[in-house]
């Protein structure tokens, strides 16, 4: 694919939409990588940021991924379930396939279900009405804040706090810091309901990370990793996209008006709490480098 700078794609799966978590909500992520730079001051990366086409109809970008000169998608499935058509998905698998990086994230309950039937990355994202985890025991409500979410929703924190997380050894690059005292990062935006993900048997994938439920005391999987390979590229299952949003990085900027948890302000306090989530970024982006 070359040797300028990897191309990135961010995407949503709703269309632009004003009151919801569209891709304008997700561009503190995206001015970070655009202003990572290699030693000589050359742009490591090349980002397009986009909200999917109008639901129902196969998206003109997502539906020929695989056609297309990306190396990564970031996507974030903030839709209702409705978000991916079989086409979208099958160009999404394919492109993995081929070689391409993904990192894959949703949120609570079954916000973002549509990523379900995505080869291998898929059955890694565990919902309220599909493929709910495999232990009964988990369908409780964790967080019961809002009692309109139900499970999963593993509670973190609330919006703007950090959380402590606990990166599982051996430590995965995508959580390396060499300037932290146990060689790994340590904290990561909170959320009051986050998603499940669980690895998938066979996968050659694992967990790489875990946080604990503020309410219950709970551990629960933060972010699988799956190798890359001859089934495909490197990918990473994500248990919320709220870890990546403006609003759980800055609550200046804002949230739509249905968001009525009561935020906090841990980010705002501990500085090493958005480096470490800066870095975190940065490392994911590196790790899932370019496509073949």
């Amino acid at each position: 694919m070359g040797q300028g700078p990897i191309r990135i794609l961010l995407q949503t799966t709703i269309p632009p939409t004003a009151e919801d978590w569209s891709i304008a909500r997700f561009s503190l992520l995206r001015d970070l990588l655009v202003g990572a730079v290699d030693g000589e001051g050359r742009p490591l990366y090349a980002v397009e940021a986009r909200d999917r086409g109008p639901t129902g109809a196969p998206d003109p970008v997502l539906s020929r991924l695989d056609e297309s000169a990306f190396d990564q998608l970031w996507l974030f499935a903030v839709d209702v379930g409705d978000g991916l058509t079989e086409d979208d998905c099958a160009a999404v698998s394919r492109f993995r396939q081929a070689g391409g990086g993904m990192l894959v994230t949703r949120d609570h309950m079954d916000l973002g279900s549509s990523v379900c039937t995505l080869g291998g990355v898929g059955p890694a994202h565990h919902f309220h009405s599909r493929n709910p985890e495999p232990d009964p025991s988990r369908h409780v409500r964790d967080d019961e804040e809002t009692q309109a979410i139900s499970w999963p929703n593993y509670r973190s924190g609330a919006n703007g706090d950090y959380q402590l997380i606990r990166p599982l050894a051996p430590i995965h690059p995508v959580l390396v810091d060499p300037a932290s005292p146990t060689g790994a990062l340590r904290h990561l935006p909170a959320h009051p309901h986050e998603g499940a993900v669980i690895a998938p048997e066979n996968a050659n994938a694992r967990v790489i990370m875990t946080g604990r439920s503020r309410t219950t005391g709970r551990d629960f999987n933060l972010a699988i990793a799956f190798e890359g390979g001859a089934h495909g590229g490197r990918a990473i299952a994500e248990s919320t996209f709220h870890h990546f949003t403006d609003y759980n990085w800055d609550l200046s900027r804002g949230c739509p008006t249905f968001v009525s948890e009561i935020p906090g302000d841990g980010m705002a306090r501990e500085p090493q709490a958005l480096a470490d989530t800066h870095r975190y970024v940065l490392n994911v982006a590196a790790w899932l480098g370019r496509r073949p």
